[in-house]
């Protein structure tokens, strides 16, 4: 039963990588078209990294190749210094990410919060649908472009909307066909023995080619070239990687396993110096096509490199044959891509949760319309952490208890217990928290139920102890860490009372200079 199982899958994962294949043509052409290079450096690098990180990468099903993200930040160097520096920007692009996944940094991507991943899933998904709109254009005479218009725009539609009825359909009929092959099937027969005027593949660009030659980019190798091709490689491999490490933590959740970050880093990385000497522009994970994979089926690593040895047949031989393929068809997959993609739920919940996440699910779907996903990742990154610092910093607190004498004076010692986190965005508040001039004679802080973790913070509790000094108070810290013990200690802020006892310290206020950060 096993044996049959496999089987199985293993027709999914080819049907699977043909559909994959085909949906890779003309985005590898348009993103070749936006970086300014020719078709076949589009389809080179979607071959290349497709089929390496297919076979290495760490995240089995997902798809890699030429993408937008990467081509817009191209666009400069290719028109600015030529295609030769582009592909030695590459090969450096591949190095750094190399170098981010042998240091193990691909874990950092936890650190996004999950209103950012609603945000660039909700953002990728527009994205995606505003790419689709280039094909409803049509070039003119003079060169200009116009918007389709009336019968060219209605069989446009009419064979979009029937692709996307065969991919709504199929599933119901049998679930041993990738829904989205038999629609590019289904509309490129109508097409093509119904000879139907419509836009064609061929109609972007001939992808017939040859098999990829090794070369070294024909750049000078000196301090100037690094100085050019450096910030664009550094751009690009934190673009490819943080969309890359995205799409595979959304692919986790979608098919509830876990992939490696750093091996998928390393593998990138790879693919991208590889591409750069075999005439490539590089890339990264793509999330249309990778949706269409795990839609169809595919959980291993066959549906990638099926995906990628397709591709360069199509270069090799079968050109003639895909160039006839309708772009309605593979629109109408895309629009299917886009459904799936966008988190409808997120529309009912947004009113839920806290404005902030709210907020910040809205910034950075309209931050990745505007610019690109890796600027919108890290600008919600950003404004999360300062969300975070904020209400983090509004509470802190303390719970003062007072020591009085038997005869009821004046109590003769107060003591504070902190509670919450003391760094930067809570120094402030701290300080209010304590007012010298009324406390009385003697004062306690105990930081048991408190952390302290930055200069910041240590800062605040030597400015404190100056206060206290200034008014003639005694003041003893409880509970502060080791490593705040030590920097106050070398700081001359703090002497001994009773060393064999749990640290309890008496604040002098003799050589305040010098503090650091401690927890």
């Amino acid at each position: 039963m096993q044996q049959y199982r496999n089987l199985g899958q293993i027709r999914t994962e080819i049907l699977a990588g043909l559909t994959v294949s085909l949906a890779l043509v003309p985005e590898a052409v348009a993103f070749a078209f936006v970086a300014g290079v020719e078709p076949l450096v589009g389809l080179y690098a979607a071959f290349i990294v497709g089929f390496i990180t297919s076979l290495g990468g760490g995240r089995p099903g997902m798809i890699s190749g030429a993408t937008g993200a990467l081509a817009v930040v191209m666009v400069a160097l290719v028109k600015d210094h030529g295609v030769e520096m582009l592909f030695l920007t590459v090969i450096l692009m591949g190095i750094i990410q190399v170098a981010v996944g042998a240091l193990k940094l691909g874990g950092l991507i936890r650190m996004v919060p999950y209103p950012v991943m609603l945000g660039f899933v909700n953002g990728l998904a527009i994205v995606i649908f505003l790419a689709q709109l280039e094909s409803f254009k049509v070039e003119n005479h003079d060169g200009s472009e116009s918007w389709l218009a009336g019968g060219d725009l209605g069989i446009m539609l009419g064979l979009i909307a029937l692709t996307m009825a065969v991919i709504f359909l199929v599933p119901k009929l049998t679930s041993r066909f990738p829904a989205a092959l038999a629609g590019i099937l289904v509309v490129s027969g109508l097409v093509i023995f119904g000879n139907i005027d419509t836009t064609t593949v061929g109609d972007l660009s001939s992808i017939s080619g040859s098999f990829p030659a090794p070369s070294v980019p024909d750049v000078a190798f000196n301090l100037e070239t690094l100085g050019i091709i450096l910030p664009f490689a550094l751009i690009l491999a934190g673009i490819g990687l943080i969309e890359s490490l995205l799409t595979l933590s959304l692919i986790d959740g979608i098919t509830e396993t876990r992939s490696q970050k750093n091996r998928e880093c390393m593998a990138q990385g790879t693919a991208n110096i590889v591409t750069g000497f075999f005439g490539g522009m590089g890339g990264c994970a793509m999330i249309g096509q990778s949706m269409i994979n795990i839609k169809s089926g595919a959980r291993w690593r066959v549906s990638g490199v099926v995906a990628a040895i397709l591709l360069l047949t199509y270069i090799l031989f079968a050109s003639s044959l895909i160039e006839r393929i309708p772009i309605a068809a593979l629109v109408g997959v895309m629009f299917i891509v886009v459904i799936g993609t966008f988190s409808w739920s997120s529309l009912r919940i947004i009113r839920k949760v806290p404005l902030s996440d709210a907020l910040i699910m809205v910034l950075v779907s309209a931050v990745t319309v505007a610019t690109d996903l890796a600027i919108a990742v890290v600008v919600g990154v950003i404004v999360s952490a300062l969300v975070f610092a904020w209400n983090t910093a509004r509470s802190i607190y303390v719970v003062a208890e007072d020591e009085n004498p038997e005869d009821g004076d004046e109590p003769f010692r107060r003591t504070y217990t902190l509670h919450g986190q003391l760094f930067f965005a809570s120094v402030t508040h701290f300080r209010d928290l304590f007012n010298p001039a009324t406390d009385p004679a003697e004062v306690v802080i105990d930081f048991q139920y408190s952390r302290v973790w930055d200069h910041s913070g240590m800062e605040a509790i030597v400015e404190l102890a100056q206060r206290y000094n200034r008014a003639d108070r005694q003041l003893h810290l409880l509970h502060l860490s080791q490593n705040c013990q030590r920097i106050l200690q070398k700081a001359d802020v703090i002497t001994d009372t009773d060393p064999t006892n749990d640290p309890s310290y008496r604040v002098t206020v003799s050589g305040l200079g010098g503090s650091g950060g401690g927890h």
